[in-house]
């Protein structure tokens, strides 16, 4: 399996429900294959120059690279935030099978 193929992406929320929602509606797409729901994650972050202490949710959904930009635009599309975070990182390497099965449940470009 090409290690450039697949990714993870990271994209937080500020709650569970809106967690659920966001990875419900990108698997039922296809546009990930699985989206963990890590709840109550804890946020420092500076917003129009104030700074923030929060708590969040994050999601950590795994895909196929080309698949990104839909992926992208639908989470932000879905999302409360005026810039959701919606970040991708190249799985370098992984189970066969594993990469093999996020291949056969997400859809074609």
């Amino acid at each position: 399996m090409s290690e450039k193929k697949y990714i993870v992406v990271f994209v937080t929320a500020a709650s569970e429900e809106e967690a659920a929602k966001l990875g419900h509606a990108v698997v039922e797409d296809g546009l990930s294959a699985c989206c963990n729901i890590v709840p109550s994650i804890r946020s420092i972050y500076k917003w129009e120059g104030k700074v923030f202490d929060e708590n969040e949710v994050l999601c950590i959904m795994k895909t196929r690279k080309e698949l990104f930009g839909a992926l992208k635009k639908r989470v932000i599309e879905l999302h409360s935030y005026d810039v959701p975070e919606v970040i991708s990182l190249k799985i370098k390497d992984g189970s066969e099978d594993y990469l093999r099965w996020i291949s056969e449940v997400t859809k074609e470009k």
